[in-house]
């Protein structure tokens, strides 16, 4: 167990920088919203078992407030879990068919920004009091030949027992890709993903912390399984909050070079071994972080697809430019200094720098003090005013 003191400094910044609950119930009352748009009577999408679910952050209770003047980002699926295959449509298709859904919803609830079409995805922009951009996924089930495929890749690579690959690879999905030559074509070759399986695979590392989901259950005196993932609040979820923000910070100015999330939040979760609290899982995730990545591609594996690259744009001819392998390193490095510096016993000053500098929080000097338990420091007494003579007498004579 590490030190209460720098633990409560961790916390700090922690509660300056993470998503409030309010702002997850409003995005979840979003999605239901959604799933109940396209669950009505005249729903085209009706027949087909349309299910929205969150996924990324939001999904994995990791999200952290947006900086000065960005969006909240809700990341979403469309499953349509019936009815479509690859031989009766194309990626088109699908995507145009919840496109059209999509913007009838849009127009219906008063939504004024036209749905943008993205590569994957639709995005709607909400502009009410809390503004989120919604972006959906359209997709279907994967086929079972390929789930057989990726469930063997799992086992193989040692990152899941047999149970729990059979599981997650249950859970894949063909998703849309409008820059795919077949795009437009009856054809098999959809790109697969699988964020329902990522997340499972995430809710096991965390299950790691038994000792703070005991805690938790007894505080919402539920089983873990009827809380959503951002009320577990473990570790490793901190942790990945404040990782996120330090490097948000460090590239505030470049975001084409910053390390990407689904890097540093894999690499984090497979380098969590239990800790239960902030500071010892920290300093664990941070010291093991480099060496969880691969010599050989793929660097950074995908655990629920081995075989995808998380990293490709490392050594892509396209992102050369960028050097985004060794802006990773050198965000790593400064991590570890800065997290150091949090850590000091005695250095006030130290400690409120690190925080400025790698998290942009102005932390108040003298909650730090007491803290450490170090006496503020105390000005010396003002002199007491002397009255100074006057030409006037203060009284009658």
């Amino acid at each position: 167990m590490a030190d209460n003191s720098s633990n409560a400094i961790l916390e700090n910044i922690l509660s300056a920088i993470e998503l409030p609950d309010s702002a997850y119930e409003r995005a979840e009352g979003r999605y239901i919203d959604l799933g109940e748009w396209l669950h009505r009577e005249e729903s085209t999408c009706l027949r087909f078992e349309p299910k929205i679910s969150p996924q990324g952050s939001f999904r994995l209770g990791t999200a952290n407030r947006p900086l000065k003047g960005e969006q909240y980002d809700l990341d979403m699926s469309c499953n349509l879990q019936e009815g479509i295959t690859k031989d009766v449509a194309t990626q088109e298709h699908l995507k145009n068919l919840v496109g059209d859904e999509l913007e009838q919803y849009r127009k219906a609830r008063g939504i004024q920004a036209a749905l943008d079409e993205k590569r994957r995805c639709w995005r709607l922009d909400y502009a009410d009091d809390i503004s989120f951009h919604m972006d959906i996924v359209p997709c279907i089930p994967e086929d079972l030949d390929q789930k057989s495929i990726l469930e063997m890749r799992m086992i193989e690579s040692s990152s899941f027992n047999s149970t729990l690959a059979e599981e997650v690879s249950e859970l894949a999905v063909s998703i849309t890709d409008n820059s795919d030559p077949q795009y437009s074509l009856y054809t098999n070759d959809w790109r697969i993903s699988n964020p329902e399986g990522y997340a499972q695979w995430f809710e096991s590392r965390m299950r790691l912390a038994e000792a703070v989901l005991n805690q938790r259950m007894l505080e919402a005196k539920a089983s873990i399984e009827e809380l959503p993932n951002y009320r577990w609040k473990t570790p490793l979820q901190m942790v990945i909050k404040l990782l996120k923000r330090h490097r948000d910070t460090m590239f505030e100015n470049d975001d084409d070079s910053k390390p990407i999330s689904i890097i540093i939040t894999t690499l984090a979760a497979k380098a969590y071994s239990g800790e239960s609290d902030l500071v010892s899982a920290m300093e664990n995730i941070l010291n093991r972080m480099g060496a969880l990545i691969s010599p050989s591609i793929p660097r950074v594996p995908n655990p629920v697809n081995p075989v995808e690259d998380f990293a490709d744009k490392w050594y892509s001819d396209e992102h050369r430019h960028l050097n985004l392998e060794n802006n990773f390193n050198r965000w790593l490095f400064q991590a570890q200094a800065d997290f150091e510096a949090l850590r000091s016993k005695e250095n006030v000053k130290n400690i409120l720098e690190a925080a400025k500098r790698g998290f942009n929080q102005s932390l108040d000097s003298t909650f730090v003090s007491k803290t450490l338990g170090l006496a503020p420091a105390v000005a010396p007494p003002k002199p007491k005013a002397v009255p100074q003579s006057s030409s006037r007498p203060w009284c009658k004579l």
